[in-house]
């Protein structure tokens, strides 16, 4: 098992990238592995944030979008929606510190359906 090269933070050579830099750039790894760090040191004997960087030479471009990817990614939102306790659309993702729309998690304060 080889080390991987370590950079310290903004002194990475040119020619790597992360991934959101690949994907600014309509790129993604394409099954690549890491090929080096980033280090990010921070204070108080805390250890470093790490970011993986990856070569833009051997990065393929983004896949696009195709309708059923698009058909799966909306269904996939609309679940993220649906109260599981009333079963209704919440308009907006239910929080997962809740796990329920917001008038199923405080009853006391609201109804569904009801102005205040």
């Amino acid at each position: 098992m080889s080390t991987l090269p370590v950079y310290r933070w903004r002194l990475a050579p040119d020619g790597y990238a992360t991934r959101r830099q690949l994907r600014a750039r309509n790129l993604r790894p394409g099954g690549q592995d890491v090929a080096a760090q980033l280090e990010r040191p921070r204070r108080r004997g805390r250890p470093p944030l790490v970011a993986y960087l990856y070569r833009i030479d051997l990065a393929l471009p983004v896949r696009p979008m195709t309708p059923a990817r698009w058909a799966a990614l909306e269904r996939a939102n609309a679940a993220r929606r649906l109260c599981p306790a009333c079963r209704r659309d919440a308009g907006y993702v239910i929080p997962a510190s809740l796990g329920t729309c917001v008038p199923c998690a405080y009853p006391e304060g609201s109804r569904h359906g009801t102005a205040a």
